[in-house]
């Protein structure tokens, strides 16, 4: 029982609070329409009606033809990804950007230099390391059990 506990306990300890998270690209036709609806200010309907069935057929548009994504936007130095180039994941830093290629090094290896096109990169899956607060508070709730266990255990 208290093996078990102790490997828990380290397993925890090891386990890291930073993700790869991939960022959500926010239509701004829906954001038109949430602030309409945040907004409450009463307008002329008439004017309503014919911005809502412009709207409509923008909104379709839209959705139909994706917003092109820039990888160089995203990519910013000096921050780790997870990018997938071809089929393959890689876990970089960004070092530069030379004209259209991607200068990067792996995160574990900085003397390894890696370029990549940036037709080659999927950005899709352009996934930025980032604080998660939802796997913080787990670790720290599993803590506070842990000491109580022990505390419970040393005073029994």
């Amino acid at each position: 029982m208290q093996k078990n506990l102790y490997l828990i306990i380290i397993l925890f300890s090891l386990t890291s609070c930073y993700t790869y998270q991939v960022k959500k690209t926010v239509d701004p036709a829906a954001d038109n329409k949430q602030e309409s609806k945040k907004s409450g200010v009463p307008v002329n309907t008439t004017s309503t009606q014919m911005k809502s069935t412009t709207a409509g057929s923008q909104s379709t548009n839209s959705q139909q033809t994706p917003i092109p994504i820039n990888i160089q936007e995203k990519l910013a130095p000096n921050k780790k990804f997870k990018i997938d180039v071809d089929g393959r994941s890689y876990k970089i830093i960004v070092d530069k950007w030379e004209s259209d290629s991607l200068v990067a090094h792996p995160i574990n290896n900085p003397k390894k230099i890696l370029k990549f096109h940036k037709n080659q990169i999927n950005g899709d899956k352009i996934a930025e390391k980032r604080f998660s607060q939802p796997i913080a508070d787990i670790i720290t709730v599993v803590a506070y059990a842990g000491i109580g266990v022990l505390i419970y255990s040393l005073i029994r």
